[in-house]
């Protein structure tokens, strides 16, 4: 009697689990079909090889494009680098061939009533051609407001009485270096300027107009540079008593729109959904487009067999 007790005991505390299981199992949207009940073709099979392919090769490409790092870049009114003190660095690079270094002076002025002649701070003369030429390398600041830097005979003790002012330009840079592959701008738009053929008694005005550039990379560090757009022109200067004193100016202003390029990688969230339209999505045309295959060759196996009217 003991034993049959608790057998009843145990069936009856376990009709509730099963009802429970048979109510979660009405939420079943997969309901699985039965083996026997499905039919392989070999159509189904090229379209599920061709299906699984398709994935494969948009998932490869949506990987890549998750993995590789995206340059975003904005414009804004605004001074990125406040904490420069209002000053912008300054790399000059320029060949003079037909000048003696001894000539060859930097003189930097501006509208905040910067005028200085024979800049030497951080600059170096190389001589060239045994002599008769010179290469000036300068590393300078400007203050933030119009003005110029020229390269000129004016801080000379003697000044010549033709001075060829016949130049190549290596290099005009302000600001950082940027070495970024995937940002192409214009920091040294002046590299390679070839004057050789000019006339050597005239001046050369090059016109610049500076924009702020700041770059952010991943990990939110910002480097400042400036990009600058330039305009030349050539012409003979006369002084006050008639004598021809050439010089290359370098005339610039900035601009208040500023450049920003930040380095950006797609979100997780984003790539998960695009894997997931991608499976869903190829899944679901390729099932339609099985069905109607399918469809249609039953159809035309009927035809065949007389069976249909």
């Amino acid at each position: 009697m003991t034993v049959n007790r608790v057998v009843k005991t145990f069936s009856s505390d376990a009709y509730p689990v099963q009802n429970a299981l048979s109510s979660v199992l009405r939420f079943d949207i997969y309901r699985k079909v039965p083996k026997d009940l499905t039919q392989p073709t070999y159509t189904g099979a090229i379209i599920s090889v061709c299906c699984c392919l398709f994935i494969l090769f948009l998932f490869l490409s949506e990987l890549t494009g998750f993995i590789a790092t995206e340059i975003v870049n904005e414009l804004y009114v605004d001074d990125p680098d406040k904490d420069s003190g209002g000053k912008i660095e300054v790399n000059l690079n320029i060949s003079l061939p037909n000048l003696h270094c001894e000539l060859v002076g930097l003189d930097i002025q501006d509208e905040m009533g910067r005028h200085e002649v024979g800049h030497i701070d951080n600059s170096m003369k190389i001589p060239l051609n045994n002599g008769d030429g010179c290469r000036f390398e300068g590393h300078f600041s400007i203050n933030k407001v119009p003005g110029n830097f020229h390269v000129s005979t004016h801080s000379a003790t003697a000044q010549p009485q033709n001075p060829d002012m016949t130049h190549v330009i290596h290099k005009l840079s302000f600001g950082d270096k940027l070495q970024v592959h995937n940002v192409h701008g214009a920091f040294n738009a002046l590299e390679g300027a070839d004057k050789l053929s000019s006339n050597p008694l005239a001046s050369h005005d090059y016109i610049l107009k500076i924009v702020p550039t700041v770059y952010e990379d991943m990990g939110g560090k910002q480097r400042y540079s400036y990009q600058y757009t330039v305009a030349n022109k050539e012409y003979v200067a006369y002084s006050h008593t008639g004598r021809i004193i050439p010089a290359i100016w370098f005339r610039y202003d900035l601009s208040p729109i500023t450049v920003k390029y930040t380095e950006r990688r797609q979100p997780l969230y984003r790539f998960i959904t695009s894997i997931c339209a991608i499976i869903g999505g190829t899944f679901t045309v390729a099932g339609i487009l099985d069905s109607c295959i399918f469809t249609a060759s039953e159809a035309w196996k009927k035809i065949q067999l007389g069976k249909m009217q």
